[in-house]
């Protein structure tokens, strides 16, 4: 699209269904979709579906797109990525609020210029973005920066429209019905909306919302299996381990960075973490104060306070040599999240409070976003040589990355957060944290599952089973299916509506 405040994005998506059904344990998934595809995609027709998003770089949202619109278009169904770049930083400062408000969190004062600002760039979006929208084309906009924009061209056009809403909070608090307050006359004209989970759909919502649950590409970079070679080629390459042999490809030009005792980010490989020899508790997010940062230091340093006087339980040797490692996106490279300079900052502050051997034990790193590819081989890489991922939300729309370590056969611990609750089975496939806040909580549940090796690996080969039978593309890609063949057929038939 030429216009600047709208950016079509080509999704790099190479491997088929075809592929997928090569491999075994894929196979049945794949057929099952195809099976369903060929009931919904012909009444879909010629018609083009728009997913619109408010960025292409880091956050499930980006992380699930490229593979969903790759797949509808396989199967026949014209499909294409849209991302607003909208003129005024502002908006993206005012849509982070809303965000934040709506888990529940932040200052629940919205002013008349707030609205004034939201729907005057909605506008403008709207305006650059109405040429290219036919009158029976599909519109789905996630999340709250470009609903505006999607109520403004079904106020226009009457466009078939859907709302997908990644995020939510399992209860109503002074925060929340002030976002669903500002949010509402735009939701409203949804035709249809989607949220992963039945605890986030509004009152005003009720009739007219799905469940659509989010997943995983089993293939992609951030999720396949990586043979020895390949992952120590990586974390090579990656800057996150100093190559003691040849290894095949050269090193990358953007590499991992890892904050140092004095503040600044150097080079990872200035202090090596051991990622290859070490019992690792690791937790990668973006960076966001609702993501648990802070308690999670704070639980790893009560832990290692524990060492004298826990000299006989079996979670000992797992800290003394055991590294915490915290990895988020370089906030550079997100253009729809402006409060992470400030969390990176806040995490700075306590990191450089510690003590010089517990600095030396916890490893802070910045990804770089230069290549979707290689910060994918790096997330991969760094859960695959994971003993524990933790997501210690405080409140999570969902959260991938506990999937993504399911899948990896990793244990997992998370919170009691909606969406992480809504996937992990506590004591199943892993545990679940129920005050997030709480860090000697927090201490205990890592060294539950830091002593005891053989119920590790069962929780790794019950959380992969639950991702294989739940979360993975395929059965996304047919609810999508279903939800929009399910929208065109009330608008068809009103009365049904």
């Amino acid at each position: 699209m030429a216009s600047p405040s709208l950016k079509i994005i080509e999704p790099d998506e190479s491997i088929g269904l075809s592929e997928y059904a090569q491999f075994a344990n894929l196979r049945s998934a794949v057929h099952d979709l195809q099976t369903e595809a060929a009931t919904f995609v012909p009444q879909i027709g010629e018609r083009t579906v728009w997913m619109v998003s408010s960025t292409a770089e880091g956050g499930g949202v980006a992380e699930m797109l490229p593979k969903l619109i790759s797949i509808l278009c396989e199967l026949g169904v014209k499909t294409k990525w849209v991302v607003i770049q909208p003129r005024d930083k502002k908006f993206f400062q005012l849509t982070k609020r809303l965000h934040n408000l709506v888990h529940g969190s932040g200052d629940a004062r919205l002013e008349r210029s707030d609205r004034d600002l939201y729907e005057s760039i909605s506008g403008e979006l709207a305006d650059d973005f109405d040429q290219h929208l036919g009158k029976d084309d599909v519109l789905v906009v996630h999340d709250p920066q470009p609903l505006g924009m999607g109520a403004a061209l079904k106020s226009r056009k009457d466009v078939g429209f859907i709302w997908r809403s990644h995020i939510g909070l399992d209860r109503t608090t002074p925060a929340t019905q002030a976002a669903w307050e500002f949010l509402r006359p735009f939701a409203e004209k949804a035709d249809r909306a989607a949220f992963s989970t039945s605890d986030y759909i509004p009152a005003f919502l009720a009739g007219r919302s799905s469940v659509l649950t989010p997943a995983i590409d089993p293939l992609s970079h951030k999720n396949r299996d990586l043979s020895p070679h390949k992952l120590v080629g990586i974390l090579c390459n990656a800057g996150l381990e100093k190559p003691r042999h040849p290894v095949l490809t050269p090193a990358w030009e953007d590499q991992a960075q890892r904050l140092a005792p004095g503040g600044e980010f150097v080079p990872a490989t200035q202090n090596e973490i051991g990622l290859l020899f070490r019992p690792i508790i690791c937790q990668i997010s973006r960076w966001d104060r609702l993501k648990g940062w802070a308690p999670l230091i704070k639980a790893f340093v009560a832990l290692r306070g524990r060492l004298e006087k826990g000299d006989q339980e079996g979670w000992v040797e797992q800290v003394k040599i055991g590294r915490m490692v915290l990895a988020g996106p370089d906030p550079a490279g997100i253009q729809d999240d402006p409060e992470a300079l400030e969390v990176v900052e806040e995490l700075k502050e306590a990191y450089c409070g510690l003590d010089s051997d517990t600095q030396e034990e916890i490893a802070i790193l910045n990804l770089p976003m230069s290549s979707r590819k290689r910060n994918a081989l790096m997330v991969n890489a760094l859960q695959q040589c994971s003993t524990i991922v933790v997501q210690n939300s405080l409140q999570e729309g969902f959260g991938l990355t506990a999937t993504e370590a399911m899948w990896k056969r990793v244990p997992v611990l998370g919170t009691r957060a909606c969406g992480l609750r809504a996937q992990i089975r506590d004591g199943v496939d892993g545990f679940l944290t129920h005050d997030p806040q709480n860090p000697e909580e927090i201490a205990d549940n890592l060294a539950r599952l830091l002593s005891d090796r053989v119920r590790r690996e069962h929780m790794g080969r019950n959380g992969q089973r639950n991702v294989m039978d739940h979360y993975l593309v395929f059965e996304q890609v047919a609810h999508w299916l279903k939800l929009i063949h399910e929208m065109l057929h009330r608008r068809a038939s009103p009365s049904k509506g």
